[in-house]
């Protein structure tokens, strides 16, 4: 008996997709939220070879690197970073501020913002880079 993928393979695209329109969504709740505390996006989903930075935002004083987490619940958002990912997006971070060195600002600072049903969290310096965790 031949089972047929071909039904498989679509769900899981379908899934993907999903995923994906959650994923842009909550990044354009997150960047209208840092716009409406005088921030401007300097990027959205920026890739290089260190990884990617879902947006990165600047005030006068401070740039700031956001992850954005969409979740059914707000633990699952908080523990959605983990320290593996806090180093890839140091090392995105530091990448791109090499590339941009116009984006320097007199303090640099890593956010995670939670979407939790609609709600805005944002965890404002969330983590550093020389966390020993």
């Amino acid at each position: 008996m031949v089972k047929d993928i071909s039904f498989t393979n679509s769900k899981i695209k379908s899934s993907r997709r999903a995923a994906e329109m959650r994923g842009r969504n909550a990044e354009s709740v997150a960047a209208d939220f840092y716009q409406q505390q005088d921030f401007v996006v300097l990027a959205r989903r920026l890739r290089n070879a260190g990884g990617e930075l879902d947006l990165v935002v600047a005030s006068e004083t401070v740039l700031a690197f956001i992850e954005v987490k969409a979740r059914a619940s707000f633990s699952a958002a908080n523990e959605a970073v983990t320290r593996r990912q806090q180093r890839r997006l140091v090392a995105a971070a530091e990448l791109a501020m090499a590339d941009h060195p116009d984006w320097h600002r007199n303090e640099t600072r890593f956010d995670v913002v939670l979407i939790v049903a609609g709600s805005v969290v944002p965890l404002v310096d969330a983590f550093r880079p020389d966390d020993p965790t």
